[in-house]
């Protein structure tokens, strides 16, 4: 089944040779490119892309207000952000935003596959300087299930690997379950942070400190 993208980046020459190199696969399709995301809900009604790909710095509505403004309408869309440099705190902001992940503009072309099958699997790319922010973020306050999610021992575990980016099947093989298991454990974790997909459970985790 084919993957379709969408690329929101202003860099009208990075942006043609993104497009240009997705569509020349028989796997991608880009079927919207456009300079800014002011209009990102008429685009996802419009295109129903499976991936966005999302410049950080976007000129008007900015690339963290695009991903809110997804996660608004849209909690299933993948979203991967498009930086310069991955020790930008903006990441970890797009992070919270909803973003599924990111990938580093130099790196863009040699990564942008990968990065797109690691979302679609259920993975999160993200660098080890990303991670750390997301491990320190979490450690200013952390919490227990008292406050009112009850997640219980295995279902903290499983949203700590979430939170640092593991797939399903790599959180199977961290903690020893069958994927199935995890994937209960994840329906589960979804119900009672009243969210609906990985992204948002993760957004709800860092900005509650729910992390274990």
């Amino acid at each position: 089944m084919q993957v379709h993208l969408l690329v929101y980046e202003d860099n009208p020459d990075f942006r043609d040779a993104l497009v240009q190199m997705i569509n020349l696969t028989a796997e991608y399709r880009c079927d919207g490119a456009f300079e800014q995301c002011g209009r990102v809900e008429e685009d996802l009604k419009t295109y129903a892309p499976d991936v966005v790909l999302m410049d950080i710095d976007l000129p008007g509505t900015g690339g963290i207000e695009g991903v809110r403004r997804i996660r608004a309408v849209n909690a299933s869309v993948k979203i991967i952000m498009l930086t310069v440099f991955d020790t930008n705190r903006h990441v970890l902001d797009a992070i919270c935003a909803g973003a599924s992940g990111y990938i580093l503009k130099p790196q863009a072309f040699r990564k942008l596959f990968e990065a797109i099958d690691e979302v679609l699997s259920g993975g999160a790319p993200m660098s080890a300087s990303v991670a750390r922010m997301v491990l320190e973020h979490t450690r200013k306050g952390l919490q227990t299930p008292s406050d009112g999610f009850s997640l219980s021992a295995k279902e903290q575990e499983v949203l700590g690997y979430l939170v640092r980016g593991n797939s399903f099947k790599m959180i199977a093989s961290e903690t020893g379950t069958s994927f199935e298991t995890v994937k209960t454990h994840v329906k589960n974790i979804y119900e009672k942070l009243q969210v609906h997909s990985k992204s948002e459970a993760v957004a709800k985790a860092l900005r509650n400190r729910l992390f274990d």
